[in-house]
């Protein structure tokens, strides 16, 4: 079902970035010089598809980039808390190991009856 949905979603994205490359095959410059815009010394040739897709790709890195650097006080706390809770386990079962009497059966090894309405039904089920 994810597969389905998946592909429900990227074959559409899919014809569109074709039909935008198909529409935008015309050259542009590129400019890295401000001074001279003119006839620029750091400049690159590319079809219009080509710089706006990387342009798009560059802008999401760098949303995922600022998102995870925004978070990492989130992680940070989760981590935290992950090592509180398995000390707390650790020294819970170490307490549990201490107070459990020798030869105790443990209540999780006992047969299950059912609750309070089981004492009022027979192994069939009937009500007594």
């Amino acid at each position: 079902m994810r597969k389905f949905f998946s592909a429900l979603v990227l074959i559409p994205v899919g014809v569109i970035f074709l039909v935008f490359a198909v529409a935008n095959r015309r050259l542009v410059t590129v400019s890295f010089d401000p001074f001279n815009a003119a006839d620029p010394s750091i400049g690159v040739t590319l079809p219009l598809f080509v710089v706006l897709i990387v342009v798009a790709i560059l802008g999401v890195v760098a949303g995922s980039a600022a998102t995870w650097f925004r978070q990492r006080h989130w992680r940070r706390a989760a981590r935290q808390h992950e090592a509180e809770a398995a000390e707390a386990r650790t020294r819970l079962a170490e307490l549990q190991a201490t107070t459990a009497p020798r030869g105790a059966v443990e209540p999780a090894l006992l047969p299950y009856f059912g609750g309070p309405e089981a004492a009022r039904r027979d192994k069939h089920g009937a009500t007594l």
